[in-house]
């Protein structure tokens, strides 16, 4: 799985979130919104790498569509934390940004998968 785009953003974006998720807790003593974007932010990754061992194309689809429905979840909380200055506009954008490209890439698997089944 070395070459694969997807695992390998998802899994770099999940260490990304660990990393938020630590600095709220620590620095910005917020307990609520870090779990939840831990949580969600985390699961985008460990679908598509349990995907990856799927033994159907219809079970890759489902994992794949639940990877996109954590990433567009993630995309909320991102927003709330920013609209609630939790993260400043730079940190915003630059999680944000790397969601979107996921998420472009998770669309794209999810239409294509879905078409092949």
């Amino acid at each position: 799985m070395k070459n694969n785009i997807i695992v390998n953003k998802t899994r770099c974006f999940s260490k990304r979130i660990v990393y938020l998720g630590k600095y709220l807790l620590n620095e910005k003593k917020e307990f609520i919104i870090s779990k939840q974007v831990v949580r969600c932010g985390t699961s985008i990754g460990a679908n598509v790498f349990e995907a990856q061992n799927e033994q159907t194309k219809s079970d890759f689809a489902s994992k794949m569509n639940i990877a996109l429905k954590e990433a567009t979840e993630t995309m909320y909380w991102l927003m709330l934390l920013h609209d609630t200055e939790y993260i400043n506009d730079i940190e915003y954008k630059s999680l944000n940004d790397d969601l979107n490209d996921i998420r472009n890439i998770l669309i794209s698997i999810c239409k294509t998968s879905y078409k092949n089944i």
